[in-house]
Parts: C-alpha cells; structure tokens; sequence
C-alpha cells in the first residue's frame, strides 16, 4: 500500500470504507482529536455510555501513541457495517509480548499502565501489531440500533 503522507504508518487490514477521520496528531492535538472522534462517532449512531465509552479508548490509544510511541502518532476513524472502528498507529519501539499478554486490571494505585487496559475494556473488539517501528492499535465498537418508537 503506497502513501502520499511519508510518516503515514501502514494498516493492519486494508480499509475499504472512507475514513472519517485520518489525522496525524502529537500532543498538541489530543484534546482536538477527542472532540472530532465524539461529533464523528455521534453522528455514526453511537450514544449514551457506548459514545462515553468509545471516546474514551480512542483518548486512552491517541495518549499512549504520545507517551509511549514517538511522541505522535496517527488516527484513523471509520463506519464498516454496523461498527465504528479507530485505529491508532506510532512510530514507537513496541509493546513488549509480556504487556501485551497482560489482561489483568492495573493496581488502583498505579499511576500508568491503564491505556491498553481500559481501550480493550471499554471496546467491543482490540487488535495489536507492534514491533520495532511502531505500534498499530484496532478498536471496534458496534453501532446499536436506536430503538423503534412502538404504536400502541
């Protein structure tokens, strides 16, 4: 897959739906990016805790990709069926397999540690790639139907 952004990381999967949201960010576009993915991710159906909650993984994944991965990253959002997926990618060093593997919830106390955790938590679905030139993380969310008004 050729790409005209030089820094544009490749994707896990090919995506055949248009993107709804393809930004490079760094630290200064956190707080940006989460409004754009909560108008983007409202307008695609999401509502309620699921909007919350998708949010909030998609922060979780931009955050660590500052931290942890090079100091930028980029994000890609998409509609494909019924879900909403995001996808987030890094120029970092990796995730070692012993991180990865760890399912277990981080210590109430820990001060870092919760992002992985909590975007695999709060998502229907997480895909990792990850080695030495960066880090690419898949979220999916299904999109609920908005419930039919019933005539009595």
């Amino acid at each position: 897959m050729t790409n005209a952004e030089p820094d544009a990381p490749r994707t896990v999967v090919p995506i055949d739906s248009p993107l709804l949201i393809a930004e490079a960010f760094d630290q200064a576009q956190v707080t940006e990016l989460r409004h754009s993915v909560t108008s983007c991710a409202h307008a695609s159906g999401l509502r309620g805790q699921r909007l919350d909650d998708f949010v909030l993984a998609v922060n979780e994944l931009i955050t660590n990709a500052v931290r942890h991965g090079g100091g930028r990253g980029w994000l890609r959002v998409w509609r494909q069926r019924s879900a909403l997926l995001c996808e987030v990618a890094d120029h970092g060093h990796g995730i070692s397999m012993q991180r990865l593997n760890d399912r277990s919830r981080p210590a109430p106390d820990t001060a870092g540690g919760w992002g992985l955790w909590l975007a695999r938590e709060l998502s229907d679905s997480m895909e990792v790639e990850t080695g030495d030139a960066g880090t690419i993380v898949r979220i999916t969310t299904a999109l609920v139907p908005a419930p039919q008004p019933t005539h009595d």
